[in-house]
């Protein structure tokens, strides 16, 4: 197995992994603002709920600072039309986060997405799911115009931070796949991130695309290698452990509670517990009695990235313990 780090992503690492404990540095937390969306795809898994309020917001973010958070994310629904958003960038970013980010659909007004930059975003995600505008607007559940503006501002956005895009493959858009990569491309952005939608299980098409493209991103690179390798990108498989070790530094809150992580929130998974102090303590309780095999959460849904890392976190305890 490579060193994570050849994956792309950049809050993976094999030191991470070989260190994580519930008394290392949070070093990726992400927060649901608000279950509102301008958009209405046909493959998200909505969580619904209102604004999370401004001195809820700022409190999670206290308490992971406080904790020495290193990566934190904004998410949703739609987190640019969270009404306090760049405030909330700016208030992190004052806690010394290194980095700042937020997955969005891309279909906010420029001005929004400036004022977010200038506050503090270093990386966006954006959703891009076709690549012309009949198709684009069609999953994005028939908005006239979306797809031309979230183009726009990929473009845009690529030229002054981190960009990636999230390509969500679904049985209408599947055979689509190669055009929609390479179109991406084309906009500027650093990488670009493949997935089947939940519904969808773990059904990927191999991806027959240019050594040039893989050569560029890492992250596409990865999973295309993946599929070829007759490797799942969805669900646990006879070679993956059976413990969660990213559970110990890493953590999803909506609502006032803290999950495993995303996927298991998107998944309508159980809380570990409230938000508060004693979460690295619940949660490296949650990570002993845990086992991944056995919950159908995570034995459908692990992707192929939290697998390898959950690996390296196994085999780093291992080398550790006295025999």
């Amino acid at each position: 197995m490579n060193d994570l780090r050849e994956i792309g992503f950049y809050t993976l690492s094999d030191k991470r992994a070989a260190a994580a404990s519930e008394k290392t540095p949070l070093h990726r937390c992400e927060l649901i603002l608000t279950g509102r969306c301008s958009f209405n795809c046909a493959y998200c898994r909505g969580i619904g709920g209102p604004n999370l309020p401004l001195d809820e917001a700022k409190n999670v973010v206290d308490l992971w600072a406080d904790e020495g958070l290193v990566n934190i994310r904004f998410s949703g629904g739609e987190p640019t039309i969270y009404p306090h958003l760049p405030e909330l960038v700016s208030y992190t970013a004052d806690r010394n986060v290194k980095r700042i980010a937020i997955s969005t659909n891309g279909a906010s007004s420029v001005r929004r997405y400036q004022e977010l930059v200038d506050a503090g975003v270093t990386d966006f995600s954006v959703s891009l799911d076709a690549c012309c505008a009949a198709e684009g607007d069609q999953m994005a559940g028939g908005r006239k115009g979306a797809f031309n503006r979230v183009v726009e501002n990929i473009k845009r956005l690529s030229e002054r931070v981190y960009v990636t895009v999230g390509v969500v493959l679904t049985p209408d858009n599947k055979s689509r796949a190669e055009d929609i990569i390479q179109f991406a491309d084309t906009l500027g952005v650093s990488d670009i991130r493949v997935i089947p939608a939940a519904q969808d299980g773990q059904s990927l098409p191999t991806l027959n695309l240019e050594q040039r493209l893989l050569n560029k991103h890492p992250i596409l690179r990865y999973r295309t290698n993946n599929l070829r390798n007759g490797r799942s990108v969805r669900g646990i498989e006879d070679c993956d452990v059976s413990s969660c070790g990213l559970v110990l530094d890493d953590m999803a809150v909506m609502g006032g509670w803290h999950y495993p992580c995303i996927i298991y929130l998107r998944e309508s998974g159980d809380p570990i517990g409230r938000v508060g102090p004693n979460m690295r303590k619940e949660r490296a309780q949650w990570y002993r009695r845990h086992n991944s095999r056995t919950d159908p959460i995570c034995r459908m849904n692990c992707l192929d990235v939290c697998r390898d890392y959950n690996c390296k976190h196994a085999k780093a305890r291992m080398c550790d313990s006295p025999t």
